[in-house]
C-alpha cells in the first residue's frame, strides 16, 4: 500500500479556448488529507482535479506532486477514481471484468486476487474480484466505489474523485465521504470534487467578476471571467452551493488551447513537452507504472476525446 504525497499549488490557472476555466488556485495538501473542491457545473472542478492528476497541463502557476512538476512524473503517483467522460466503466462488461483488466502484473494468481480483494474492501464494496455483475445492473454508488477500488489497484499516493455528490441521496453521499475519509486516514491523499462540501477542508471555486482585482483584461480590452479559488476551512453549514455572480467560464477545447509549452529537462519528460496548456497529457484511467515507456499513441487519442466530453459537461 503506498503512502500519502505532498501536493502543493500556487497560482494555478489554465485558459482554454472560450477564456480560463480556473484561476490562481492555491492548495497545500498533505499525505493523510481528504479536500473537498467545490463548485458548480462549469467553475473548472474536472479542469483542476485533472490537472492536479497530471492529466492536463495548466497554462500557469506552479504544481507539485510528491515533489514532481512534471505531468509524467505525476501521473506515476496519481490515480483517477470515477471521471466522468474520461475513464467511464463499460457497461457491458463485469466486475471481475474490469478487475482483471486493472490489476497490475502479467498474471491472474492468488497474490493478485488478495490486492483486487482488499481494494475493493477499502472502497467499501462488498463484492469479490470475481464478481460477474455487470456494471449496468450496479446503481450509481457502487460504480463509484468501483471506480475508486480501480484506482487503488494502482497504489497511488494521490487518489482523485469526480463528482462525488452528483446522483445521491444525502445519506449514500455521506456515507461515500465516510469512505474517503476512512482511506485518508490510511495516509493516502484524497482529492474529491462536489458542488457542496460537507467538509472543513475545503477548496471553493467561484466566478470572477469584471474589475475583481487581479483579473486583467485581455489584449482585445475584454476582461476573461476566470474562476478565482480559495482554500478555507469552511464549516459544514457555510459550505452552501456558491452563488452565481457571472457566467460560469467555458471548460476548455483542448484543440483551441494556448500554444506555449514547457521546455524539457529530461528524457523522461518528452512525451509531456508535446502537450499543449490544456491538452490532456495521458491516459485518463490509472497511473503509468514505474519503468514503463508511456503509450502516447492511440489510447491517448481516445483519452483526449473522453477529457473533451468531459469538461464540455462541466460547463
Amino acid at each position: 500500500m503506498s503512502g500519502g504525497v505532498a501536493v502543493h499549488a500556487e497560482g494555478l490557472s489554465l485558459r482554454g479556448g472560450h477564456g480560463w476555466v480556473y484561476r490562481d488556485v492555491g492548495l497545500d495538501a498533505g499525505p493523510g488529507t481528504l479536500t473537498a473542491v467545490a463548485g458548480q457545473a462549469g467553475s473548472g472542478r474536472t479542469g483542476l482535479l485533472l490537472t492536479l492528476a497530471g492529466r492536463m497541463r495548466p497554462t500557469a502557476g506552479v504544481l507539485t506532486v510528491a515533489g514532481h512538476a512534471r505531468p509524467g512524473a505525476v501521473r506515476r503517483v496519481a490515480a483517477l477514481g470515477p471521471v466522468e467522460g474520461v475513464n467511464d466503466l463499460d457497461r457491458a462488461l463485469t466486475v471481475r471484468e474490469h478487475v482483471r483488466e486493472r490489476a497490475r502484473g502479467l498474471f491472474w494468481n492468488t497474490a493478485a486476487s488478495r490486492r483486487a480483494a482488499a481494494a475493493l474492501e477499502r472502497a467499501g464494496l462488498d463484492l469479490s474480484p470475481d464478481d460477474r455483475t455487470l456494471i449496468r445492473d450496479l446503481d450509481h454508488e457502487r460504480r463509484m466505489r468501483l471506480g475508486i477500488a480501480l484506482a487503488l489497484l494502482d497504489g497511488p499516493g494521490l487518489l482523485v474523485v469526480d463528482n462525488l455528490d452528483a446522483g445521491l441521496t444525502a445519506d449514500r453521499r455521506a456515507a461515500l465521504w465516510t469512505t474517503l475519509e476512512e482511506l485518508a486516514g490510511q495516509g493516502l491523499t484524497v482529492i474529491a470534487s462536489c458542488t457542496e462540501s460537507p467538509l472543513a477542508r475545503t477548496l471553493q471555486l467561484t466566478p470572477r467578476e469584471p474589475g475583481d482585482p487581479g483579473c486583467p483584461a485581455d489584449p482585445d480590452g475584454s476582461q476573461d471571467l476566470g474562476g478565482l479559488a480559495t482554500l478555507g476551512l469552511l464549516e459544514p453549514e457555510d459550505s452552501q452551493e456558491p452563488e452565481k455572480r457571472g457566467e460560469p467560464e467555458d471548460s476548455p477545447d483542448p484543440r483551441q488551447a494556448g500554444a506555449a509549452s514547457d521546455p524539457g529537462d529530461d528524457d523522461e519528460a518528452r512525451g509531456d513537452e508535446r502537450a499543449e496548456p490544456g491538452e490532456p497529457t495521458g491516459d485518463g484511467g490509472g497511473q503509468a507504472v514505474p519503468g514503463e515507456p508511456e503509450d502516447d499513441s492511440e489510447e491517448d487519442a481516445a483519452s483526449t476525446g473522453r477529457a473533451d466530453e468531459s469538461l464540455e459537461e462541466d460547463r
